[in-house]
């Protein structure tokens, strides 16, 4: 065999080589096409699975005007509403003006009123009122307050108002246009007294801080033992409730007011000493002095 045929059959078979690798390559593209094709479908058939599960969003967009009435019924309400406070300010009001108007006569009713005033003091302004009975109120403020009101009702003692009425009578109060005030002496450092009584029509102030006239210090004097004496109870219920170790203190004061003969009436507050006497909220010690008190005032009585 020559050199020139064995270069052709060599030839040969490189061309059959080629022709059977591009016959495998152009098989192995028809393959990934097929297989592509055939996996496009599924992807259809996912996402024509998926269109369906936006379908409960229509139900939301249909649920949504279903709230839509419930503003409309608030604004239904809305124009009634406003009603409602009118009506309970109105009786605010008329309740308001019947108090005031209570108030009003009440305060025509209480024929003696006694106001004492010194900003410097630990009591700094004191208003007593009652009627022919006794029964009323006392308003203090203490300075330690800054300037709030306390009001208690008192009931003064009839030994104490046959005093008063005596007083007053000795005075010829409401007839008489004297001026209690010292002319020569001025202890407005000591505070100021006013005294009123409205009795058969009448009416009359009186204003002093110091008076020559023993009666009317006498009156004064008088008034400022019913403050001291109602003053203490208000302390002491404060003390027995919140503040039991300053009891023992309150007693020894009380003691040493009786002794001074600044007390309205003892006899008067034995009862509340001996329910004193008894109550356990406050220390061995007051109770004991409590108890010595009593013995004592009842020795005078």
């Amino acid at each position: 065999m020559s050199r020139s045929d064995l270069n052709n059959l060599f030839m040969k078979k490189i061309s059959v080589i080629v022709i059977i690798c591009l016959s495998f390559v152009f098989s192995l593209s028809v393959f990934a096409q097929t297989k592509t094709k055939k996996t496009t479908p599924k992807t259809k058939k996912t996402t024509a699975k998926v269109i369906p599960t936006p379908t409960p969003t229509p139900t939301v967009e249909i649920t949504e005007p279903v709230t839509q009435p419930t503003p409309v019924t608030k604004k239904n309400e809305r124009p009634d509403a406003p009603t409602v406070p009118q009506e309970t300010e109105l009786k605010k009001k008329n309740r308001n003006d019947d108090q005031t108007t209570n108030a009003k006569s009440e305060k025509v009713k209480l024929p003696y009123i006694y106001e004492f005033s010194q900003p410097n003091f630990v009591i700094s302004h004191i208003i007593i009122e009652h009627d022919e009975n006794g029964k009323g109120t006392v308003t203090f403020e203490k300075k330690e307050s800054s300037g709030e009101a306390i009001t208690d009702p008192i009931q003064i003692s009839p030994a104490a108002l046959e005093r008063i009425n005596k007083i007053f009578e000795t005075l010829n109060f409401l007839a008489s246009t004297e001026d209690y005030q010292s002319p020569t002496r001025d202890y407005g450092h000591l505070g100021n007294h006013t005294v009123t009584l409205r009795k058969d029509g009448k009416e009359r102030t009186a204003k002093y801080n110091w008076s020559e006239n023993k009666d009317a210090k006498a009156l004064a004097d008088e008034y400022r033992k019913v403050s001291e004496q109602f003053i203490w109870y208000f302390d002491m219920n404060i003390s027995r409730e919140n503040q039991p170790l300053e009891s023992p203190s309150l007693v020894d004061k009380l003691d040493s007011i009786i002794k001074r003969n600044e007390i309205s009436d003892p006899s008067q507050m034995l009862p509340y000493l001996k329910d004193l006497s008894n109550d356990e909220r406050i220390p061995l010690l007051a109770r004991n002095k409590t108890t010595k008190l009593i013995k004592e005032i009842e020795k005078k009585k």
